[in-house]
């Protein structure tokens, strides 16, 4: 696969994993309120492993979750970006977009923005016809981040995450989609 371009919006700057990275994505994993809808915040190392993990993945991929961070400031954020998901269900084989943004972060759009630049090189770089979003059904911010990209959401879709502990109170999932033609007609 080919090498995954740097993407950049009016303030932010999508790119790849540097050694500079770890220690604020450290930070930002184990802080308990970016990771409230997970199953627990992240140690150095598991966080480490991550960057590990998406840089592999933009190495088998082309594609991949990019470190974001904010033009003005240099500053990393978290993560925005594409990634083929990694389990069996209804709705799989799969490109899913996903973001983890710092608390400081929040409430200022960059998710929204970097989201739609990641959607964008999905569906006119590489040709996805569709991507997914998911996350708890707790997790109102992020949904909320889906609507404001146009994605859709069929109740019929939601499904129970394999990967978390079944009776768990996170296991339920809702499931968004956004195909590259609705994408087309809204951006």
């Amino acid at each position: 696969m080919g090498q995954a371009p740097e993407l950049t919006t009016d303030r932010l700057l999508l790119r790849r994993w540097r050694l500079a990275d770890r220690e604020p994505f450290a930070a930002l994993n184990a802080d308990p309120e970016v990771m409230a809808h997970f199953l627990a915040p992240l140690s150095r190392a598991q966080s480490d492993q991550m960057i590990a993990r998406m840089e592999e993945a933009f190495d088998r991929q082309g594609f991949g979750l990019w470190a974001v961070e904010v033009r003005d400031t240099g500053e990393l954020i978290g993560f925005v970006g594409l990634n083929e998901v990694g389990f069996d269900a209804h709705f799989t084989p799969a490109v899913e977009i996903g973001w983890r943004l710092a608390r400081s972060a929040w409430g200022f759009g960059y998710a929204t923005e970097a989201a739609r630049a990641a959607l964008a090189y999905g569906f006119d770089a590489i040709g996805l016809e569709e991507v997914v979003s998911f996350t708890t059904v707790g997790n109102t911010r992020s949904q909320a981040v889906m609507r404001r990209l146009g994605m859709t959401h069929e109740p019929a879709d939601d499904f129970d995450h394999p990967h978390m502990p079944a009776g768990h109170p996170l296991r339920p999932h809702v499931l968004y989609r956004i195909t590259a033609a609705q994408f087309a007609r809204l951006w």
